[in-house]
């Protein structure tokens, strides 16, 4: 490699670096490496030492190109330098990968293989159009049919609908028309009071002028009576309380701690006093 090898050797000691240090780096044998700095490589296949030479300069910082050039214009000294491991395995992996890239350059169908491969081609084409068009046609068949069901179902629904007899409206007689028209305005028999507290509050209730009740109404808790007449109710909580009266539902009759007296239920309904 004529100064290649004296020039890398140099550079390596100015970095302060040793020939153990390079091969941990670059992996490359330590007996190659020495070789390339004494210029003594021989046995060795140029497509390799051209590989490893452009690591080991890549490792120093110089640019490969220099030292590949003055390596094609030299000749090596006769040297025989055992290749490690590594190196020994990439080399017999690359020549299986060349020896079947060549096989794979140079191979030619025949023309069996090929009338062979068109006709499976072929059937495999064949076989999917076979498949698809047998799903068309089965689709196509369920549509028809459900589409005749729909149609079946409204021709049933017509003739169900023709043949339903007409009711008969019958007019009530004027008898009924009397009860109907005295039940309509009919008004209640009695008065009803339902009274439930919402907080503790104390009431005073008098059914028909007669005191029925008159506690503290505890919370949760539920009274009801029924008059003739009518009910007086006074309360101490007006927004503690909640009243049904006759059926109908008051949930306030007053503000939160407004006593509320002279609260009047009778057949009319609620009449709420000051």
């Amino acid at each position: 490699m004529g100064n290649a090898g004296e020039r890398l050797k140099k550079i390596r000691l100015e970095k302060g670096l040793s020939l153990e240090e390079a091969q941990k780096k670059t992996k490359v044998h330590l007996n190659i490496l020495k070789a390339i700095e004494g210029d003594t490589i021989t046995n060795l296949n140029p497509i390799y030492l051209k590989g490893f030479l452009k690591i080991y300069c890549k490792f120093l910082g110089v640019d490969p190109k220099d030292c590949v050039a003055d390596y094609k214009e030299a000749r090596c000294e006769a040297a025989n330098i055992p290749l490690g491991k590594e190196d020994a395995k990439f080399e017999k992996k690359s020549g299986v990968l060349r020896e079947t890239a060549i096989k794979l350059g140079t191979f030619k169908p025949s023309k069996k293989i090929k009338t062979a491969t068109v006709i499976i081609l072929g059937i495999v084409i064949f076989s999917i159009g076979l498949f698809n068009l047998g799903k068309f046609i089965s689709l196509k068949s369920s549509r028809n049919n459900l589409m005749k069901e729909r149609l079946a179902a409204m021709s049933a629904a017509v003739e169900r609908k023709k043949e339903k007899p007409k009711a008969k409206t019958v007019s009530p007689s004027p008898n009924q028309q009397a009860v109907q028209h005295l039940t309509q305005k009919a008004q209640p028999t009695e008065i009803t009071l339902v009274m439930s507290a919402k907080e503790k509050c104390y009431a005073v209730v008098k059914v028909d002028g007669r005191v029925a009740f008159q506690r503290t109404l505890e919370r949760g808790r539920s009274e009801n009576w029924r008059a003739k007449e009518k009910i007086e109710l006074s309360v101490g909580n007006a927004g503690a309380v909640e009243l049904i009266v006759n059926g109908t539902r008051f949930p306030n009759i007053g503000k939160r701690n407004e006593p509320r007296k002279n609260i009047l239920i009778t057949k009319e309904g609620l009449n709420i006093g000051r």
